[in-house]
């Protein structure tokens, strides 16, 4: 099946393995919050909040999707493996999490690039998050200091699941 989206065009390994997956294969239909994480930073304990939104949501349509990055001061130290540990023991996360990336404009991964063009904004720390629709395209971005249980980005995602 053909990629409707350019935006989610792009392949990336789950975190820790050498599964390769196509973000539009994978997730083309739903609504899908894509954050860059880190493991140090005082914005960490989102981690709780994102894995109960995506507990809440999954069954309406919403994929949260992380992506580590150690591009803002060393805060993603780890190796992927020791990420993955720590994701799971501290916070449960299940959501789909995927290779080490940079995200900051000068060196990011085309696909932050990609969602920086459409949405004007990269991420500056980590824990931005960007809304892509059912659609594939971009609905809007929250910054880092947003948390997932924030009233607007709750009555945003709830109505893009609508849709």
């Amino acid at each position: 099946m053909a990629c409707e989206s350019n935006l989610l065009n792009f392949d990336f390994r789950t975190l820790a393995t050498e599964n390769s997956i196509n973000l539009c294969d994978a997730y083309s239909g739903n609504v899908i919050l894509v954050v860059n994480t880190a493991s140090k930073c005082g914005n960490t304990p989102q981690y709780e909040g994102l894995e109960k939104l995506y507990s809440e949501y999954k069954d309406q349509g919403l994929v949260v999707i992380g992506f580590p990055s150690n591009d803002f001061f060393g805060q993603e130290p780890g190796t992927e493996e020791e990420i993955v540990k720590f994701c799971r023991l501290t916070y449960g996360v299940n959501f789909p999490m995927f290779e080490k990336i940079s995200v900051k404009k000068k060196n990011a991964h085309p696909f932050f690039k990609e969602l920086a063009k459409v949405s004007g904004t990269y991420p500056k720390w980590n824990f931005h998050k960007y809304l892509i629709g059912r659609d594939g395209k971009i609905i809007t971005d929250f910054s880092p200091r947003t948390k997932p249980y924030n009233e607007n980005l709750i009555s945003t995602l709830e109505e893009a699941l609508q849709k």
